[in-house]
This record gives structure tokens, C-alpha cells and sequence, in this order.
């Protein structure tokens, strides 16, 4: 009763710090949103104040087509992300609005004046005035967007080509009474539409006493950042406190990716949390990725690593060729300099096992077949023979010699799989005789090859023959298709798991 209640304790716990998880990983989510939106606000504020896609767009010195345009984002929620530059210290550029509002007073004069009045030439003498001095001295290159000011200069060339193609010389003739007297909605619509969308686009932005533009997001990450530091600190102790051998500082080495949550620079960094914790979090799998990752690993190195490991196997093989390896375990059963780990004669042993299996195994599983043999070699054997021809003209002669064959092969057999059965069982004897028999036919081996050389040729052929599998096979090895052998690895893998 008391395992199942600590076993329920112990699933219980694991819930808990499973949704902790979750709740750190979706705050660090969050968190990390806030950042990616606040390190490309500044280069897509285009985006979010117009909240237009246009594709199908041609623009050229000589022609601009109006193409297609895409709300993907509504009037509404663009004015509300637009607030955020507050927090970048961007206000609208003064030039570009005030040629906004004197484009508006014409508008609003128009309802009231007929376009032959003096305060209607008043306003579209300032609005050429205005319109040279923008292209003059160009408003939108402190915000980087002097290619907006070369939209704007585009769009009034195509809009009224001339000789010069001069954007000044299609702005001065726009703004006149003349060409505005039959078309004034459709001028004003055009302008309304296509030029003061761009003009909204320039902006200011302040200089902060850091030397560097006014930017406020700290005052938005510093709760986050403040949370994770505690969460940092909270989390380190209790893995020291937990795992035996880890101080504070080791657990904080432990978890050193955490530190990028908290950190005031290099913000784009906490991905790498995040992805971590979301992990942990079982709220996203990346298993298959790492797979992937440490296959495309495999595959760049598994090259170079399988030739340097068997080139230095083989170079250490030839070496203790050279340095007379081979001679020293030849003559090892007489030389007191063999160094024996466990008193015990291996090859000796291996012998006792193998006859034993042979024996105990082997042998009465092929009786059979070993009998037929030999019982058919037997008879063969006196066929060949001169007495069997008298034999078997004897009426039941042949019959009778191969009852006596079969009788002699089965009784030599059994007698034979017995004496061995009897020799195997526990003998001291029977141990020593065979080590002598061992140590006797190394000697003997050794003995004959002990003349210089003679073993110093089979050294070298020795380390010829290695040399050559160096350069033959460990080559085609190397350049083997690794993607081929990974392959075959992921299908064994595969098997191996159904």
C-alpha cells in the first residue's frame, strides 16, 4: 500500500514541475516574441503603419504600374501597433508633415474658394516650394529611407512624364491652377493614395544620452528579465541541493543557457532557451531534429574518423611487428617474462571447451550421419577387397557382412563418443597432458621458426601485407557512400524497434 501511495506521489510531482515547465516555456515565448517584434519594428514600421502587401508592383525611371495591394492588417490594429514608437523614441518627421498639412489646408480651401483665388495660388505656389525643397534636401535620410524620397520621385515622373524627366518639373507642374482646374478630385485622389501613404513613412527619431537612439523596450523586459533571474537562482540552488556533488556555481554552469533570458544585450540569443525549454516542456519534439542534426554530423566526419582509426589500428599492428611482438608470444610459454593475469593456460582451456561441446553436443546430434558414413566406407572398402568376392557367392554372405559393418561402425562409435565422455570428466592428469600437448606444439612451432631469417622475412611480409590493406581497402573504405551506410543504419534501427 505504501509503494502505491509514494508511486502516486512521485506522479503527482512529475505533473506539477511538467506545468511549471510549461508556464516558464510560454512566458520565455513571450518574452522572446516581444524581442523578434522589437528587433524588426524599426526596419518593417512600413509594414505595421500601412499594413499593405503590394505584388505585381514595376517601378523604373520611366514608368510606375499601380500592381496589387493586400490588407493584411486593418486600419485599426496598425494605429495601435504604430503606438510603439513611443517606446523607440520615433515621432513623425516635421518636414514631410507639415507638406501633409499644407496638402490638407488646399484640400480644405478648395471646398471653400473657387481654384482661381489667391489663397488657392498662395498654397500651390508653397506646395511647389515645398515639393522642390524636399527633393533638395531630402527628409527621409536620417531615417534611412531616401528610397522612399525616390518612390515619391518615380511615381511623379510616370505620373507627368516631360523632356527632362525631372521629378522637380512634374512637381511644378502639378501643383498649378492649370492642371489641376478639370481634374482636381482625381489629382487630389491620386495624391491621397499613392504619395501621402509614403510621406506618413518618414520619421525622427530621438538621440539618447547613451550615445545611441532613444529605445525604452528595457522598461518592457525588465519584468521579464527580473522573473527569470529569480527563476534562475531558485532553480540552480535546488539542483545543488538535489544532486550530490554540485555546488551552486556548478549548477549554475549547469544551466548556463538560462543566463540569456536575463540579459539586458544580445536578446535575439534567448532562442536558444526558449527551444530548450519548450523541449523540456513536451510542448514542441525535437528528437527528429537532433536525429537530423547529429546524422548531418555523422555524415561530415565519419569519413575522416574511419580512416585515421583503422590506419592507426593497422599502423599499431605494424609497429608491434617490427618491434618483435610476434617473436615474444611464440616463446612466451617458456619465458618467465610473460606476464600470466590469472594462472591460467587459456589456449588450454579453449581446448577442454570446444572438445566438450564437440563431445557433449555435436557428436550425438550427427550420429546418423557419421555412422552412414562410415559404415559406407567400411563396406566400400571390403567390396574392394579380394575375400568379400568369395563371401558373397555364399547364399546370405552379403547380408551378413553388412550386419557385421553396422554393428562395428555403431559399437566404434558409441565406444568412441564414451572414451572421450569419460576422458573429459575431472582429471588433473588429463589437464597436464594436454598444456604439455599445447606448450609442446608452440615449441615446436617456435623452434622451427626461430632461425633470423627466416623470421625476420615473415616480419616483413607481415608488415608489407598490412601496409598493402592500408592503401587498398582502407581507401575504398573512406570513400564509401556514408549517406548509404547511414541509411542502412536508420532501417536497422527500424527493425530493431517494430
Amino acid at each position: 500500500m505504501s509503494i502505491v501511495r509514494s508511486s502516486a506521489v512521485k506522479r503527482g510531482k512529475r505533473s506539477q514541475n511538467l506545468w511549471f515547465e510549461r508556464i516558464m516555456a510560454l512566458i520565455a515565448t513571450l518574452n522572446l516574441l516581444l524581442v523578434v517584434f522589437d528587433l524588426t519594428y524599426v526596419p518593417f514600421r512600413d509594414f505595421w503603419f500601412n499594413g499593405q502587401v503590394r505584388i505585381g508592383h514595376i517601378r523604373s525611371a520611366y514608368v510606375e504600374t499601380e500592381g496589387f495591394s493586400f490588407d493584411l492588417i486593418p486600419d485599426n490594429i496598425s494605429r495601435i501597433v504604430t503606438k510603439y514608437d513611443d517606446i523607440k523614441g520615433i515621432v513623425p518627421h516635421r518636414d514631410t508633415q507639415s507638406y501633409i498639412q499644407e496638402i490638407a489646408n488646399l484640400e480644405q480651401q478648395l471646398t471653400q474658394n473657387s481654384i482661381d483665388s489667391p489663397a488657392i495660388a498662395n498654397s500651390l505656389k508653397e506646395l511647389r516650394d515645398r515639393s522642390i525643397q524636399m527633393i533638395d534636401e531630402d527628409p527621409f535620410v536620417k531615417a534611412g529611407k531616401s528610397g522612399t524620397l525616390e518612390r515619391i520621385k518615380n511615381m511623379m515622373r510616370a505620373h507627368l512624364p516631360n523632356e527632362e524627366n525631372s521629378s522637380k518639373q512634374a512637381f511644378r507642374e502639378f501643383w498649378t491652377v492649370e492642371h489641376l482646374r478639370d481634374r482636381t478630385d482625381e489629382e487630389l485622389a491620386f495624391i491621397n493614395r499613392r504619395i501621402i501613404p509614403l510621406l506618413k513613412t518618414n520619421y525622427f527619431r530621438y538621440w539618447g544620452e547613451n550615445n545611441n537612439y532613444l529605445d525604452n523596450f528595457g522598461l518592457i523586459d525588465f519584468p521579464f528579465g527580473l522573473l527569470f533571474a529569480f527563476e534562475f537562482l531558485c532553480r540552480t540552488w535546488y539542483i545543488s541541493r538535489t544532486y550530490t556533488g554540485i555546488n551552486w556555481r556548478d549548477a549554475m554552469l549547469w544551466r548556463w543557457y538560462d543566463v540569456f533570458l536575463f540579459l539586458p544585450f544580445w536578446r535575439w540569443l534567448r532562442v536558444i532557451p526558449t527551444v530548450i525549454r519548450l523541449n523540456a516542456a513536451k510542448l514542441i519534439n525535437l528528437i527528429s531534429i537532433q536525429k537530423q542534426i547529429s546524422q548531418g554530423i555523422v555524415a561530415g566526419i565519419a569519413e575522416d574518423i574511419t580512416e585515421v582509426v583503422i590506419i592507426r589500428v593497422i599502423g599499431q599492428m605494424q609497429s608491434s611487428v617490427r618491434q618483435g611482438e610476434m617473436t615474444k608470444f611464440l616463446e612466451a610459454g617458456g619465458n618467465d617474462s610473460y606476464i600470466d593475469l590469472n594462472d591460467t593456460n587459456e589456449i588450454a582451456e579453449l581446448i577442454k571447451i570446444f572438445t566438450k561441446t564437440l563431445v557433449d553436443q555435436v557428436l550425438p546430434k550427427i550420429q546418423p550421419e557419421a555412422e552412414a558414413l562410415l559404415e559406407y566406407s567400411i563396406e566400400k572398402a571390403i567390396q574392394e577387397s579380394g575375400a568379400y568376392q568369395g563371401i558373397s557367392l555364399i547364399p546370405g554372405g552379403k547380408g551378413a557382412v553388412s550386419n557385421i559393418t553396422q554393428q562395428i561402425v555403431t559399437q566404434s562409435y558409441q565406444g568412441f563418443s564414451t572414451a572421450l565422455q569419460a576422458a573429459l570428466q575431472e582429471d588433473e592428469k588429463l589437464e597436464k597432458l594436454v598444456e604439455s600437448l599445447v606448450d609442446s606444439i608452440r615449441q615446436s612451432f617456435f623452434t622451427e621458426l626461430q632461425g633470423k631469417q627466416r623470421l625476420n622475412s615473415i616480419e616483413s611480409l607481415l608488415v608489407d601485407l598490412l601496409e598493402e590493406v592500408k592503401v587498398n581497402y582502407v581507401e575504398r573504405l573512406s570513400e564509401e557512400d556514408v549517406e548509404q551506410i547511414l541509411e542502412q543504419t536508420r532501417h536497422l534501427r527500424k527493425i530493431s524497434h517494430s
